[in-house]
């Protein structure tokens, strides 16, 4: 079976939808991390990954500081730790 063509509505309909979902796993990954007390300055949907005629979004994690990354790497440590 073929393809089915999609209309130009769609395809722009489709595309914001991907961008509103990378959006809100920001948003959702954003509070998550806040209540674990780490923040990540530059978190973000990557703008060129949405440039494209299908947008395929990316999650820019960003920069941070060094005693942001440890904070963040001993919260992952003791999840492990206490999930074996």
């Amino acid at each position: 079976m073929g393809k089915i063509m999609m209309t130009a509505t769609e395809r722009r309909n489709e595309a914001a939808g991907r961008v509103r979902a990378a959006e809100d796993a920001v948003a959702r990954l954003r509070v998550g991390l806040a209540g674990v007390g780490v923040k990540l300055p530059s978190l973000r949907v990557d703008l060129a990954s949405c440039a494209r005629n299908e947008p395929m979004p990316l999650v820019d994690l960003g920069r941070c500081s060094v005693e942001t990354v440890l904070r963040l790497s001993a919260l992952l440590e003791a999840k492990s730790a206490h999930d074996c």
